[in-house]
């Protein structure tokens, strides 16, 4: 390996699940860029591996990043791990990539551990389609108006929280998605106290006013049932058309525009303008 940028996956708990690949690799780099060394410290002693380690995280990107690409342009291997599972997932080793990217640095992602895929696939929720969201800010203002955003949301959203911000969160979700939204609350995923709570915002809420809440979670939400489309009627057709010909439109592009508008064949609404 000479001259890459590798993103390894570590365990988001369990430290069984490191894979064979992602040693070797952790073995054969020449540094390690990780967000906190001291938890990577942890693993590496795990698995009886000594490595240069140099600090990346979200107050020192800056420096730090230019400093890891000179060394990768100079043609060593840096193998880059957050705290837990995959780098570069609502984690600052995103602007690593690009910086790599736009410098033509080979970037090589070893499949691994991912706590938003692993919390998705035993959510019971609908797994089709999917968007992830990450954390949402601390700010009330802040946070609510992200969710607005996805107040219409058909896919399955998941987020990112931590325990003490929990609650302001399910009350922002209740307020915006609706009290009886479904949402799996999944913490401490493939540790020794891994739980899966399947209930309704609302129902979040009652249980947290009772206990506090514990662990790292990611909140996986239903998305937003589908609108009812209304069908436009022969009489809604005939209407438009006579509106915009008085508004000095041609009868033609009349009925060509109303067609559009209301999802109606042509033919459907000649034919409703005819008899009116």
């Amino acid at each position: 390996m000479s001259g890459m940028l590798y993103l390894v996956p570590t365990p988001i708990g369990n430290l069984g699940d490191i894979s064979i690949r992602c040693r070797q690799t952790l073995e054969q780099a020449d540094f390690i860029a990780a967000e906190d060394t001291r938890v990577t410290l942890k693993l590496l002693n795990h698995l009886g591996i000594k490595k240069s380690l140099v600090s990346y995280y979200e107050h020192n990107k800056a420096q730090k990043g230019n400093v890891i690409l000179d060394r990768i342009l100079a043609g060593e291997t840096c193998a880059l791990v957050s705290d837990a599972g995959s780098p570069a997932i609502s984690d600052p080793g995103e602007d690593l990539v690009k910086q790599c990217a736009e410098a033509g640095i080979t970037v090589c992602a070893i499949p691994g551990p991912c706590a938003l895929i692993t919390a998705l696939s035993i959510s019971g929720q609908s797994t089709g389609r999917f968007c992830f969201e990450g954390f949402l800010s601390t700010a009330k203002k802040s946070r609510r108006e992200h969710l607005l955003c996805l107040e219409k949301e058909q896919r399955t959203m998941i987020f990112y929280e931590a325990p003490h911000k929990l609650v302001a969160t399910l009350e922002s979700m209740a307020e915006v998605f609706g009290a009886d939204r479904p949402i799996s609350l999944c913490r401490e995923l493939s540790k020794l106290h891994e739980e899966v709570i399947r209930t309704t915002l609302g129902g979040a809420l009652e249980l947290y006013a009772q206990q506090a809440p514990k662990g790292e979670f990611v909140l996986v939400v239903a998305g937003a049932a589908p609108e009812e489309k209304i069908e436009a009627t022969a009489q809604d057709a005939a209407s438009r058309v006579k509106e915009l010909v008085a508004g000095g439109m041609s009868r033609k592009d009349a009925i060509k525009q109303t067609a559009k508008e209301l999802d109606l064949p042509k033919n459907v609404v000649y034919d409703a303008a005819l008899a009116e």
